[in-house]
């Protein structure tokens, strides 16, 4: 069984920083691809930032700049170092790796619980 937890929500101001962490635990000995997304009251699930296994990153245009997504492999963990946070970044953040199967070499798409940012102006 594989799991992703995620920690580090809040609430902050405008111009702040939270760093948010998704430890994968569970029968894992690689993890590929790793990712955060969010998703506002109202809207759909997007793209924040991706990291793939060899730290390659890709982030959406909204978050250039200012949020950072990083990994510990030794760990099996993915941040999201988010600095200049915005009232627009309010949402919730998922985190989602690709986990391949013990035995047969399929690729599984695991999401975590999801965590709280919200940012007053």
């Amino acid at each position: 069984q594989v799991q992703l937890v995620e920690s580090g929500g809040g609430l902050v101001q405008a111009g702040g920083s939270l760093r948010l962490s998704c430890a994968g635990s569970g029968s894992i000995l690689s993890i590929g691809r790793m990712g955060w997304y969010r998703q506002a009251p109202g809207n759909q699930r997007e793209l924040v930032a991706l990291i793939d296994s060899s730290g390659s990153t890709n982030y959406a245009d909204s978050v250039k700049g200012r949020f950072t997504i990083s990994r510990d492999n030794a760990k099996n963990t993915v941040y999201l170092q988010m600095n200049t946070l915005k009232p627009e970044d309010t949402g919730v953040y998922y985190c989602n790796a690709l986990i391949p199967q013990l035995f047969g070499g399929r690729w599984n798409n695991y999401w975590g619980q999801g965590t709280q940012v919200t940012v007053s102006s």
